[in-house]
Formats: C-alpha cells, structure tokens, sequence
C-alpha cells in the first residue's frame, strides 16, 4: 500500500507501506472522521458515524488507528492477529499491479502477535468504530483454538471481532468456511466472544453450496455480520507485468466478482444478516451501488494505494449527496433498495 504516489512508488511496495504506517502512526493534523447525519448507520448495536471503513490487512498491528480515523474513516479494522507473532511468508510477497489498479499479496498473516497489539488498541482514540480481525497461526495444532483465543482477547478492546477463515495465504485455512468445521469455529467463537459483535469475513471463491452453508451456519451461530469478500485467487484478465505472482488479488479487477458475492449471500440469506461489501470500491458511485444492493457498510483497501489518502472522506461526502439526490434520510433507508 502506498498513498503518495511520486515518492512511495518508487520504492518496494511493502517498504511503501510500511513508510505509510509510520507516517500514519505520527501525531497529524488530521480532519477527523467525516459527520453527516445522513451517513450514521447502526449495525450490531453499533453506531457508524458513516458507512465508509478501513478493511483488515492495512493496519495489521493497530499502530496508525488515529491516522486512519483522521483520514475520515467510519470504521478502521485492525489485523489480521494470530495468538503468537508470526513473520509470514518470505519476501517479495506484496506487488502492484499499477496498469490494472491491483494489488497480489501473499503477506500470510505476518504479524506481532495480538497480545502486543492489545494495549495499542486499547489506548487509541477512537472517534468511530474499532474492530479487530483475528486468524490462527500457520503453525497451529488447532485452529479453532487459536480463534477462540483471538476472539476472547480481542473482545476485551474491540468494538467488534472479526473472523478471518478467508486469507488464500495460509494453507487450509478457507477449509474452515465448509460444514462442520465451520459450525465448530463459530460455535467456539460465539462462546468467546462475551457480548462483542462477531462478524465472519468470507471468500469472493466460493460455489453455491458453499454460500448457502455458510449463510445458514452465521444465522444459527448468531453472526452479526459478513464481511463480503476478501481477496480472490482467480484471475480475470491482467495487463501488469506481475500478474503471475501467487497469492490473493485485490483491487479494480476483483470489482465484478465481489458485486457478484453481494448479491449472493444477500439472497442466501434473505436480510437475515447485515453485510459488508468489500472489493473493488474505489468511488462514491461504486459504495452507494453496493449500498442499494444490500450492504450496510463497505470497506476499502487497494483503492486507496490508487486515489489517495482523501478517498475515503470523498467517498463519505458523495454517499451523502447521493442519498439526497435520491431522497433518502439515511443510509439504512437505501440498503437492498435496488432489484437483485
């Protein structure tokens, strides 16, 4: 990731992003979150000053919330954290896709443990929503035990937890997604949790069956939301020079896809869940689509390696003029308004 192009694309696109961070982590004289009160929404109990958040995978050891609030963010969602530190996998393992507006990470969880995360999170400010996204290292003997874990520490701080079984990077975790493997970890999850929200983060790469599955086991393990879709090891058709590197491919070309997964899983589950669209979403006009296709929240990451560090509040003001324009006094009034 990188939000000033001249400079930090010149460099190494994971050095950029960890510049980025560090930057970000620095007192700044910062905006703060983008108000209006027809962008507040309420999901899982929760108010969202606007339904415009930072997807996990940016702020993987919750070292720059305050910046990313700042940058007008609703929501910021820290993470992935597994129980134990882990440095994920060998370097390089992070590419632009600049001609496609893209990214391919292989990252594998590469973070500093969640127990070093926990105090940081805990003393950040938080003028919006916090969340905490939380996966099981590589090396677990039980999986779901690590999850349980991860929900239960993440809980004490978070606004909300979220689940992450859909990372294409560690072997066999989107085998959790299926069956009874699944309903073991949300049973487990939904144990740990206390009274935090939980939300499930899924895969964009899934069959019908799959989807189904799911969207029954989140109803019967009291899911508050799913998070629709993470990266994709698919590949459309790609111009960039790196467009064979493995791993999970995030960005313009996975825009299609994951409006193709927002109106599946709205339809699995009849309105039953809140989703959160992710994927893709790079204006106002592409936030408000997914918003009138049923999702209460959208997510950004890769687009704002491409539009910049003012994306997320353009994005906040035009939801709001869009809303308007249409004669709609919230959010909630537009979500699922247009046909499947």
């Amino acid at each position: 990731m990188a939000l000033y192009h001249p400079f930090l694309f010149a460099l190494e696109a994971e050095r950029a992003h960890r510049l980025t961070i560090r930057a970000l982590a620095a007192p700044l004289p910062l905006k703060g979150v983008e108000r209006d009160r027809r962008l507040e929404t309420k999901v899982a109990g929760l108010v969202f000053p606007n339904p415009v958040g930072l997807a996990a995978g940016v702020d993987k050891d919750g070292e720059a919330i305050a910046g990313f609030f700042g940058m007008g963010f609703g929501s910021v969602e820290v993470g992935t954290l597994t129980p134990r530190p882990q440095p994920g996998n060998p370097r390089p393992r992070l590419f632009r896709l600049t001609e496609d507006r893209a990214v391919i990470n292989r990252m594998g969880f590469n973070n500093g443990g969640i127990e070093a995360a926990l105090p940081r999170i805990a003393d950040a400010k938080r003028p919006g929503v916090l969340g905490v996204n939380v996966g099981a290292n590589k090396d677990a003997a039980d999986r779901i035990a690590d999850y349980a874990t991860g929900v239960s520490m993440a809980a004490k701080v978070a606004d909300y937890v979220t689940i992450n079984v859909s990372s294409p990077n560690t072997p066999g975790l989107r085998d959790l997604q299926h069956g009874a493997a699944l309903a073991e970890l949300l049973a487990a999850a939904d144990e740990a949790r206390g009274l935090t929200p939980l939300f499930l983060k899924v895969a964009p790469d899934l069959e019908s069956a799959d989807i189904d599955g799911i969207a029954r086991a989140a109803v019967e393990h009291r899911i508050d939301a799913l998070i629709v879709s993470n990266t994709t090891v698919s590949r459309p058709s790609l111009r960039s020079k790196h467009a064979g590197e493995a791993g999970g491919l995030s960005g313009a070309p996975l825009k299609a896809l994951a409006r193709q997964r927002l109106a599946d899983f709205r339809a699995a589950t009849g309105g039953e869940l809140t989703l959160v669209s992710v994927g893709g979403i790079d204006s106002a006009e592409e936030a408000y689509a997914r918003i009138r296709a049923g999702a209460s929240l959208v997510q950004l990451y890769t687009a704002l390696v491409y539009e910049g560090p003012g994306l997320a509040r353009r994005i906040a003001k035009g939801l709001a003029k869009l809303l308007e324009r249409d004669g709609f006094a919230n959010v909630a009034d537009a979500v699922g308004t247009s046909k499947p």
